[in-house]
Order: structure tokens, then C-alpha cells, then sequence
């Protein structure tokens, strides 16, 4: 992408922190009004549970990404590309700001294989086609992206064209691959913390490594601080935030307080 893209920020909403108060939107269309770049992920784990409870299924986990067979992948994809992307476009275009919903499959956008058979039907992102992001983000629109790819590995009739991606992934293969100013994680805690439970300031990617290897992250953050690790390929840095305080997104433009910073 053009040099114009190092002034994108790419923000990954969290499923957890979605509903939970409007501040999120009011700020993504408040930066919108001020010029700034923004290209938006999101997940609706809390959410896809639900309708998956609601029809009776279960949900299972294997170190924070979700296991998803068949009748899973239709409710994730009617639940994250349908109920959850729309609602977030819907809610920021009416208070004023320019967002177009999109999945990972549209424009080819997010492709992959699947990433493991115990997973069932999750993908490994393999490639990004930034090119509609960058048509959109041109013409001055945010887009909001839900993590469902393509599956880029078979034919047709071979099984699933569509594949889950957990969010957290697809937001640094996105951030990465579109050469990102920073990636911002707005996150249902303060921080990556310690063994002791104090949220640790800054880190970098080795130091950031060792707390999976150790043990002392576990679950949903395991992915959180790989894929702030990865967009580090092409991004400077990466935050992870709370997004449950009131107007986080724009306290973090305006000091960058709080959270924690994964740097290179």
C-alpha cells in the first residue's frame, strides 16, 4: 500500500465489549471527523455463544479460539457478518460518521486453510488482499471487517468455502499486511498483567512471547498478544486497552495512557 497507509490505525473491537456502552462508535466517528484513518475488526464471541445456547449447541475453546463445526460456522457467519457487522455500520453511519460493513470474504480480502482438524472448521490466514480496504479507506469510509475467510485451499465441492478466523488474528494479519501506524486491541481488561496480576506497561515481542511460553497468559489473550506481535511486521506497535472505560479510543489517541504497548 501507499505511504498514506502509515497513518491508518486499525482498531480490533472486542465481542466482549460491544454493547456494553455507545462511547466505542461515538468515538470511531469523532475520529473519523478529525482525518484520521481508521480501519475497524471485530468479534462477537459473547454474542455467537448466545445463538449457539439458543439452538441448543455448546461452545468448546482451545486456548482462546473456538471450535466450530459445521452448524457452528453458519451461526458464526450469520451471527459476525449479519447481526454484529451490520449493527456496528448501522450505529456509526447514524451518528454522523461514513462505515461500510465487509466480511474477510468480500474482495478476497482474507484467505485461508484451515488451521488445525481439532478446531474443526478455523482458519490460518495465509494471504491478504488489502485492495477494498484501500478503496474504501480512499474514499473515506471506515470499514468495519468481520473475521470470516475464504478458504483458500480447496474446490468447491471439497467442503466449507468459508472458514472462522478468531478477530484477534485477523486484526494483525490486516494490520500487518497494510503497513498500519499502530493496532489497537479495545479489550474487556486493563492490560496484559503479570504473574501477580499488575498490568504490565510495555513489552517487547520476546518479552511478550515468553508470557505464553510460561504460562502466565492463558486463554483469549494468547491470541491477543500473537497477533500484536505479528502486526509488528508491518506496524509500530501494538496496544491492548480497556475498552469498557468511556471514550477509551479517544484517550488513547489523545496520551496513550493505561494498557499495554507491544513493541518491536
Amino acid at each position: 500500500m501507499s505511504n498514506k497507509s502509515k497513518s491508518i490505525i486499525v482498531i480490533k473491537i472486542g465481542g466482549s465489549t460491544l454493547g456494553q456502552h455507545d462511547t466505542t462508535v461515538e468515538d470511531l466517528v469523532d475520529l473519523q471527523k478529525r482525518g484520521q484513518r481508521v480501519v475497524v475488526i471485530h468479534g462477537g464471541g459473547k454474542i455467537i455463544s448466545e445463538w449457539l445456547t439458543k439452538m441448543g449447541a455448546s461452545s468448546r475453546f482451545v486456548q482462546g479460539e473456538r471450535v466450530t463445526d459445521q452448524a457452528g460456522l453458519e451461526v458464526v457467519t450469520a451471527v459476525l457478518s449479519g447481526v454484529v457487522n451490520k449493527d456496528l455500520a448501522a450505529s456509526i453511519n447514524y451518528r454522523g460518521g461514513q462505515a461500510v460493513g465487509i466480511s474477510g470474504v468480500d474482495g478476497s480480502l482474507l484467505q485461508g486453510t484451515i488451521k488445525n482438524p481439532e478446531l474443526g472448521y478455523v482458519g490460518n490466514i495465509e494471504k491478504v488482499n488489502t485492495g477494498l480496504l484501500e478503496v474504501l479507506v480512499e474514499a473515506g469510509y471506515i470499514p468495519i471487517v468481520s473475521s470470516i475467510s475464504y478458504n483458500n485451499a480447496i474446490q468447491p465441492a471439497e467442503g466449507p468455502l468459508l472458514l472462522n478466523v478468531n478477530a484477534d488474528t485477523a486484526a494483525g494479519e490486516i494490520a500487518a499486511a497494510i503497513g498500519a501506524q499502530k493496532l489497537i486491541f479495545l479489550t474487556d481488561i486493563a492490560g496484559i498483567c503479570d504473574k501477580s496480576g499488575k498490568v504490565i506497561d510495555r513489552l517487547n515481542a520476546s518479552e511478550a512471547e515468553a508470557l505464553i511460553s510460561s504460562g502466565v497468559a492463558t486463554s483469549g489473550m494468547i491470541p491477543k498478544i500473537r497477533s500484536g506481535i505479528r502486526a509488528l511486521g508491518g506496524s509500530q506497535l501494538a496496544r491492548i486497552i480497556d475498552g469498557r472505560q468511556p471514550h477509551a479510543l479517544i484517550r488513547e489517541f489523545e496520551n496513550s495512557s493505561g494498557g499495554t504497548t507491544i513493541y518491536k
